[in-house]
């Protein structure tokens, strides 16, 4: 008999359940890459927004007290400025541009506490599928401003409140169907490798939007707009929310239907109903697992995450004196630092078994690698390129493994009982707590960025501190729970 090919072999040595779990994380890997991809336009775009020019070029100011007798007014009659896009071609544009993030993210925070809540009673399926399409609309729209000669600030600010409550909808979704799909063991791992969608889509989105910044900056939001939307239909095709079979098979010609296996279909209705119940009792429970002390921590930690998502563009515009499409372009070697440390970060916290202690050892590095950065990255290209790499890794480490393999244990707790339902609302606690310093830290910085960077980076490492404090009492906290 004929020996099978090698690859039909490779095929075949896995198990229909292996492949499944393939499929269902490489699919949620895809959905959500494309969220930040659709997010990541408005950093690359700034550069655009408001132009270096002649009247108003930016150098690094010591002070405020310099910056102000150093800068002119610039006064333009027309919509079409040589400084950028009105009305972001003022002076004051920092602050504009910053309550464009601070629009997002507000509307991200708040929106997301009620995403875990409405996402535990509907099939994620549609509502996921439902918020990408909505994601693709408002994308787009911002970029549409271009093609209609927008310069109403009120017209953009709306554009990121809409797009920051759809967006809601996209995290609980997808940390709760990997959860459902994936155990506990390797799992810090298994969710660091998955949690590389965040470093991946940023990525994309900063080469697509790079790609027409300087020369229609309208598309650099139009094109992933569309992407999120495919995306959405791909989900509504493809995504199948839990596993719950022994196998698959076909009915009705073309449907797939899962087949419970006997013990699921013998457990008492009692034992059922308890599943899909999320009460009262279960949620006051979330205090003793620790949600609330990690998602403290994870504020001060993607304070600092989403402050370099957003200004990173234009402070390697600033410093290194670059057009915003290489600017844009550099900018991604910092997720691509990312993509390691989220994958380090859950490697060392299951060999560890300590979540918190992983925290806190790459919180403790991260502070003086700040400050590294900020001195550092004026010296020349290379080295602004090597520090964006550890930098990445360290920032972005414990952010990746508190949103995904810290989210998973708690919200699959055995306090809650097996409760599946459960980790769509610790899901959304945690990430909306940590929204709210999203929030903050793009907003701090365009606030402080005009009395100098250095500032800026005195702020970041001051977040890093707070988070490295909380994280220290999670570990406090546990050792009493065990001594007692």
């Amino acid at each position: 008999m004929a020996r099978l090919p090698p690859g039909i072999h490779f095929i075949t040595s896995f198990s229909r359940d292996q492949w499944y779990r393939a499929f269902i994380f490489s699919l949620t890997f895809l959905l959500y890459a494309s969220f930040h991809l659709s997010r990541k336009p408005i950093s690359i775009v700034k550069g655009e927004l408001h132009k270096h020019c002649a009247a108003s070029r930016e150098v690094e100011f010591t002070s405020y007290k310099e910056y102000a007798v150093q800068i002119q007014p610039v006064r333009k009659s027309s919509n079409v400025s040589q400084c950028g896009w009105e009305p972001f071609d003022k002076n004051n544009y920092k602050q504009l541009l910053g309550a464009l993030d601070y629009s997002f993210l507000c509307a991200y925070a708040v929106g997301m506490y009620l995403s875990g809540i409405i996402g535990e009673r509907l099939p994620i399926r549609y509502y996921l599928a439902v918020g990408m399409l909505a994601s693709g609309l408002f994308t787009a729209m911002f970029g549409l401003g271009y093609f209609y000669n927008i310069h109403n600030l009120w017209f953009y600010i709306m554009a990121q409140i809409a797009n920051g409550l759809v967006q809601t909808t996209g995290w609980p979704s997808v940390v709760t169907c990997i959860g459902n799909w994936f155990g506990k063991g390797r799992r810090g791992l298994i969710m660091g490798i998955w949690n590389s969608h965040t470093s991946v889509g940023n990525i994309l989105g900063s080469l697509i939007a790079a790609y027409w910044v300087s020369t229609c900056w309208g598309l650099s939001f139009v094109m992933p707009g569309v992407i999120i939307a495919v995306m959405g239909i791909v989900c509504f095709l493809f995504l199948i929310e839990r596993k719950c079979f022994n196998g698959i098979k076909p009915w009705r010609g073309s449907l797939w239907m899962p087949i419970l296996n006997a013990k699921e279909t013998s457990k008492p209705q009692v034992k059922y109903n308890m599943l899909l119940t999320w009460n009262i009792h279960s949620r006051l429970l979330l205090v003793k697992i620790g949600v609330i002390e990690f998602s403290l921590c994870l504020l001060f930690a993607k304070l600092v995450s989403y402050t370099f998502l957003f200004w990173l563009p234009l402070y390697i515009t600033n410093v290194e004196h670059l057009d915003a499409k290489r600017a844009g372009d550099l900018s991604t070697l910092f997720d691509v630092g990312g993509i390691f440390g989220g994958i380090l970060a859950g490697l060392i916290s299951d060999r560890l078994e300590k979540r918190a202690s992983t925290c806190g050892m790459m919180l403790l590095l991260a502070a003086p690698t700040l400050y590294m950065f900020s001195a550092v990255s004026k010296m020349g290209l290379e080295a602004t390129v090597v520090m964006l790499l550890i930098s990445g890794a360290l920032v972005n480490g414990p952010y990746a493994l508190i949103t995904t393999a810290v989210s998973a244990d708690l919200g699959t707790h055995k306090s809650l009982k097996g409760n599946a339902r459960a980790l769509s609302t610790v899901t959304a606690i945690i990430d909306g707590t940590g929204s709210v310093g999203a929030a903050l830290g793009p907003l701090l910085a365009g606030l402080i960025s005009p009395s100098g960077w250095n500032n800026v980076f005195y702020m970041l490492m001051v977040a890093d501190a707070c988070a490295l404090l909380v994280s220290l009492k999670i570990l406090f906290s546990f050792c009493v729970f065990l001594l007692c």
